[in-house]
């Protein structure tokens, strides 16, 4: 029953915690003053990202007249509600989180819109998801005395990690076959490499093997775990690094 229960209310997406942690982590870690109001902000977060889940797929399965839509509507009021008693009072401490929030929300509509159609999986989808799960770094930053002048690079350093996960996770499953999703995602990790060197040369460490697993893994056969495994380790690569290089 407990196992059932975690299906039906926690979001499948694997992919996506990692993008909704490191970034706030990262964030976080850079601050000079963190403190307890980052819990209750990324309990707010993960909330919020349980109930948009919800509510998307239920949009989703609703338009295409499926009964299954119902299975969500739950979990989307109760994970939505508990976002509104964590989020409402954070507001009212710290007004600003409204409109950075508002600031969030294209992209948030941008994913309703691919829910809808049932084209999750899209590219430009994928990438939508990652800008705002970034920009929660310079949020997590400025709740502890850090503004956007010290933040974004590192901020920029995630963005580019996670935007070039989207095509590359595409070569190792979906578009395994695609020469030209491999030949793209190499294009965005080289481009990638040479920013990250801009903002420090540090990065390239980390950055050039994201760049090596694009060009090597693709074609190898690995099952979907392993590249799981790989995601984590470089995402875990990131969280150290950005703490020690910014």
């Amino acid at each position: 029953m407990a196992k059932t229960t975690r299906r039906t209310w926690i979001p499948d997406q694997h992919g996506a915690w990692a993008m909704l942690a490191v970034p706030f982590l990262a964030g976080t870690l850079l601050a000079p003053r963190p403190g307890w109001t980052h819990a209750l902000l990324f309990g707010a977060w993960l909330l919020g990202y349980v109930a948009v889940f919800h509510g998307q797929q239920w949009l989703r399965l609703h338009a295409r007249g499926l009964r299954s839509a119902g299975r969500h509507v739950l979990p989307a009021l109760v994970s939505g509600a508990a976002f509104a008693a964590v989020g409402v009072p954070l507001a009212v401490l710290h007004p600003w989180l409204v409109p950075a929030a508002l600031l969030a929300s294209p992209f948030v509509l941008v994913n309703t819109h691919y829910a809808r159609r049932g084209r999750e999986r899209a590219l430009v989808n994928g990438l939508a998801a990652v800008v705002p799960a970034c920009g929660m770094l310079l949020v997590a930053a400025r709740l502890g005395g850090l503004g956007p002048a010290g933040a974004w690079p590192a901020a920029l350093a995630c963005l580019l990690y996670f935007a070039g996960t989207v095509p590359y996770v595409k070569t190792m499953i979906r578009e395994r076959n695609s020469r030209a999703y491999r030949t793209g995602s190499v294009a965005c990790h080289a481009a990638a490499l040479v920013v990250a060197v801009l903002l420090s040369p540090w990065l390239a460490l980390p950055f050039t093997a994201y760049l090596v697993r694009a060009a090597v893994l693709p074609g190898r056969g690995l099952k979907v775990p392993v590249v799981g495994a790989v995601e984590v380790a470089g995402s875990a690569a990131l969280l150290v690094s950005l703490p020690l290089l910014f």
